[in-house]
């Protein structure tokens, strides 16, 4: 196992608020945060989430250990959030934007979310179920509440009347961000830390529905000196600029752009809506970026779009990508396009999040890389018994990353963490002798077709190479002669393949057994908001 440097030691911190003090006072004149043009210091955002610390505190009077909701996109408004709850010491609770009522309000049960800091574009949907949870305490967001005058109010006025974001609501008692930020900083610092719970991250819900995994600040302080131990190898501290498209309620940006970059005094630009393509790639083109973090989806999307040739990639060198298997075709032609490959990595939500990385100047594509330092790694079969390297079977992790458990769920959490503290992914996967991990697929997303394991995802990289196909998704559907039969969905491009061809372009990569017998051709496939494909959905 593979230890970190001295200097990258978690036990320097006892917590997130040590951190955010060593963050403030090493690069506090720093550009910290840009959004919409504007950008913030990290000194400016310590000002900030004081005040809003003192805030909570004192005006809202929330205890330790409170639960606060954050339901924000990418806007400046999310670290300062994130940060005043670590200085006042409560657990925070991220929040898909996305969400519709009902799942809002299963989020905020479920948690016992006691405030919550939301878009005033969400109030209409809190409105209708805040009376059926636990929130005493509600402070609205506006898009340009940290932008400079006059672009503040045009942001707003844009936001109100020309695109009718905004629904009409009413939230009596509701406190508005901008008075907030303007209250006295708070006084005392935090206290918590260690084994204490500082985030509930609810996993994507992919395969059921959302489970709030407990994250300790000891959790999130170990990952982001285990993913600094990688970044660090290709970024400079102080200097590099990093874009933000992925939201940072999803676990990976949360620990790459609030707490990795910002260790490290970096420059994280970030995009409110990355499905605004046209907007994403003007962005790049205009500034000088360093590094890039997304996911299959969005990097296939950036390939096709029209203007990708006029960005200047010369400066790149770190491409990031997780939360979803990386097609070889995509990840060889984003290599060809920028000269810079993508680091593809591995993670779960539970695991704070990240698992394993490829190393700089080591990829083997097609893989996840190696486990980050300070993590065990084992491959059992469905008894749990510990299989031999080579052999594919679940992966199981142990380390200072992996979570204390499932808020308010102890059976669930006995299910997925056994008595020796290892932590059973749902993934299958093959590490090789020298330690690359390559996944398979979800255990649940396996498909047996006449005895026989498929795994999607091994179809789709092999039908996502052929020169017709944009993208597939591959999964299993009653079949009276084999149990299960291979049903492929396909979006196509201009040109369209029919099935026939599909079928042929498999017999030169797949075995017999995992050519799809149904084909279906659709003009997108379901996926989560971070651009996940969505079997489940399709399954139902």
């Amino acid at each position: 196992m593979e230890k970190l440097p001295p200097e990258l030691r978690p036990e320097q911190y006892a917590s997130l608020a040590e951190v955010l003090d060593h963050v403030s006072s090493a690069h506090g004149p720093l550009p910290a945060f840009t959004c919409f043009g504007h950008s913030l210091t990290y000194r400016e955002i310590d000002d900030l989430s004081n005040r809003l610390a003192g805030f909570l505190r004192n005006k809202l009077q929330m205890n330790p250990g409170d639960r606060i909701a954050i339901q924000l996109p990418n806007l400046l408004q999310f670290p300062v959030v994130v940060y005043a709850a670590i200085k006042a010491d409560l657990v925070i609770v991220t929040t898909n934007p996305l969400y519709t009522a009902p799942e809002m309000k299963h989020q905020f049960r479920d948690s016992g979310a006691k405030a919550v800091v939301v878009l005033e574009a969400f109030c209409d949907k809190l409105e209708s179920v805040i009376a059926d949870t636990d929130i005493e305490h509600v402070v609205i967001a506006r898009l340009g509440d940290l932008l400079p005058e006059p672009k503040r109010t045009l942001v707003n006025l844009a936001a109100k009347h020309l695109r009718k974001m905004i629904p009409a609501y009413e939230l009596p008692g509701a406190h508005f961000f901008r008075e907030a930020v303007g209250s006295d900083p708070i006084g005392t610092a935090a206290t918590r830390a260690g084994e204490n719970t500082a985030l509930i991250l609810y996993t994507g819900g992919t395969t059921g529905v959302a489970k709030g995994a407990m994250l300790t600040h000891r959790n999130l302080i170990a990952n982001m000196m285990q993913l600094r131990s990688r970044t660090s190898l290709v970024m400079d501290d102080q200097s590099d600029t990093v874009v933000a498209p992925l939201p940072l309620y999803h676990t990976y940006a949360f620990q790459l752009h609030l707490l990795t970059m910002a260790y490290a005094g970096s420059h994280n630009i970030l995009v409110p809506n990355p499905r605004d393509l046209d907007a994403l790639v003007k962005l790049l083109r205009r500034n000088t970026i360093h590094g890039f973090a997304g996911i299959n989806t969005l990097y296939l999307a950036l390939l096709r779009h029209p203007k990708i040739g006029q960005v200047d990639f010369s400066t790149y060198r770190f491409c990031g990508a997780g939360g979803m298997a990386m097609s070889s075709s995509i990840a060889e032609d984003w290599q060809e396009l920028t000269g810079c490959e993508i680091l593809e990595g591995y993670g779960l939500t539970e695991c704070s999040p990240v698992v394993a990385v490829n190393i700089p100047g080591e990829v083997r594509r097609g893989t996840v890389g190696k486990a980050v330092p300070e993590t065990e790694l084992r491959v059992v079969d469905d008894e749990a018994n510990e299989l031999p390297i080579g052999s594919v079977g679940e992966l199981q992790v142990r380390g200072p990353q992996v979570m204390a458990g499932y808020y308010g769920r102890e059976e669930a959490t006995q299910d997925s963490i056994n008595a020796d503290g290892w932590f059973s992914t749902g993934d299958y996967v093959n590490i090789s002798e020298d330690g690359y991990i390559s996944i398979v697929d979800r255990k649940k997303d396996m498909i047996l077709v006449s005895g026989f394991n498929v795994f999607p995802n091994e179809i789709e990289d092999w039908v996502n190479r052929h020169p017709q196909v944009i993208e597939s998704a591959a999964i299993g559907v009653p079949d009276e002669r084999t149990g299960e039969a291979v049903k492929l969905f396909v979006v196509a491009g201009e040109e369209a393949p029919g099935p026939e061809d599909v079928q042929s372009w498999c017999r030169q990569g797949l075995a017999a057994y995992k050519i799809p017998r149904k084909i279906e051709f659709v003009e997108d496939l379901p996926k989560s908001n971070i651009g996940k494909i969505l079997r489940r959905e399709l399954r139902e």
